[in-house]
């Protein structure tokens, strides 16, 4: 009997077992590439929290200043108002008069001639 030679294409299951390698190695690769960007994104995440948390500090310190200020003054205001009745009554009214008749002169300034009567 003649003994059989191996045939010079490789076989099926080499073919197979290289492929297979193949894909665990990029699989594995995938994971690395993953792993890096989820560490890299909750980096990022976590400097843009604190940078919010930083911002959201100052912008309360400013808040609670000016909110202080405006307190101040308006306790000044009332003071004032309370010490001088007819003087603030005056005031008001004065605005008051000052605020109608800009109204109406906005009001024609753009109504539609057309329906003036």
């Amino acid at each position: 009997m003649a003994k059989l030679s191996k045939p010079a294409a490789p076989a099926v299951g080499d073919t197979q077992d290289a492929l297979e390698k193949q894909i665990a190695t990029l699989r594995h690769e995938v994971a690395k590439v993953n792993k890096l960007l989820a560490d890299r994104t909750n980096g990022v995440l976590d400097q843009a929290r604190e940078r919010a948390a930083d911002l959201y500090e100052d912008v309360s310190k400013s808040a609670a200043g000016a909110a202080k200020q405006m307190g101040t003054q308006a306790r000044a205001v009332s003071e004032a108002a309370r010490k001088n009745p007819g003087t603030t009554a005056t005031l008001l009214l004065g605005v008051g008069i000052l605020s109608f008749l800009l109204g109406v002169g906005v009001g024609l300034t753009f109504s539609d001639p057309r329906r003036r009567y």
